[in-house]
Parts: structure tokens; sequence; C-alpha cells
């Protein structure tokens, strides 16, 4: 950035976000790298039974027993396809509990400006929205992910 005498201007860090990018289907989504605990390449998952359908079960990483969701049939989208690609990441909230939620793939970490972050306007017919604004980055947009509203129990399809 650059100040109105032409000098240099770092931006303050509070305005900077990092996001991973990861894929659902065709579509990127950027995931708030705070609250991303570990990336973890695909292993059994053990189904626990009546739990919700987008609930695939649960896994072991190292000793801990972590509750693994799928974000593609949480938001409605097709079922997962397993390949060589598809992650789990481990995500790790305030209140010190983790979830994983299984994804496509991970492909890179970009950096965003507060600035080049639009919010969305969510529905106010109750409709779900997955998606707490989008970023600007390399002439592309990304849509970033309001992981509260993904996680959030109560939201069932």
């Amino acid at each position: 950035m650059v100040d109105e005498l032409g000098l240099k201007v770092e931006p303050d860090a509070s305005e900077i976000n990092q996001y991973i990018v990861v894929s659902l289907g065709n579509e990127n989504y950027g995931v708030d790298i705070r609250y991303i605990d570990n990336i973890v390449r695909m292993q059994s998952i053990t189904r626990v039974p009546k739990s919700s359908v987008y609930y695939r079960g649960v896994i072991n990483l190292r000793g801990e027993v972590i509750a693994v969701m799928s974000a593609r049939i949480k938001m409605g989208l097709p079922e997962d396809e397993i390949t060589g690609k598809s992650r789990i990441i481990i995500l790790k909230f305030e209140s010190n509990e983790s979830i994983g939620m299984l994804v496509d793939e991970v492909k890179q970490v970009v950096t965003i400006s507060s600035e080049n972050i639009e919010k969305v306007a969510h529905e106010k017919n109750g409709s779900q929205s997955f998606i707490s604004g989008v970023g600007k980055v390399d002439g592309g947009l990304i849509s970033l992910l309001d992981l509260s509203t993904i996680i959030d129990e109560r939201r069932e399809e």
C-alpha cells in the first residue's frame, strides 16, 4: 500500500487474513486458516450408527477421536467421491473442540486483505448460507466458508 505522500505502508495485520483454498465439486472455497489445526490424508473412517447423514463417522488422530463430517453433504452437494487428493481438515474452535471436515482437495494458501472481501447478504427467509463472503484473489473469486454455519447441529437439511 502507498499513503498519500507516496510512501510504502504495510497494512495492519488485522486487515490481512489467510485462507486455505479447498475444492468441493467444481467450486473453490476458502477456509480461515485460524481455525485449521491439521490437514490429514484420507484414512479409515468408522461409521457411527444413528448419526446425521452428513457425519461420515470418526477417526483416531494420534489418540484423539475426532468426528468427521462431509462438507459436500452438509451443503447439499452431491455425495463425496474419495480420491487420492481427498483430505480431512481438522478444525479447532475456541471451545477447544475439534471436528474433521472432508474436502475433495486442498489447493493452496491465499492471503486476502479485508478490503478485497465482500460480505454476502443473507436471505431473510431462513435459508441457509454457508458463505460468509467472497474474496477477490488474482483476478478470481473465492467463496469464504462460514464455518459456524457448516458445523451448527441445529441446521440440518
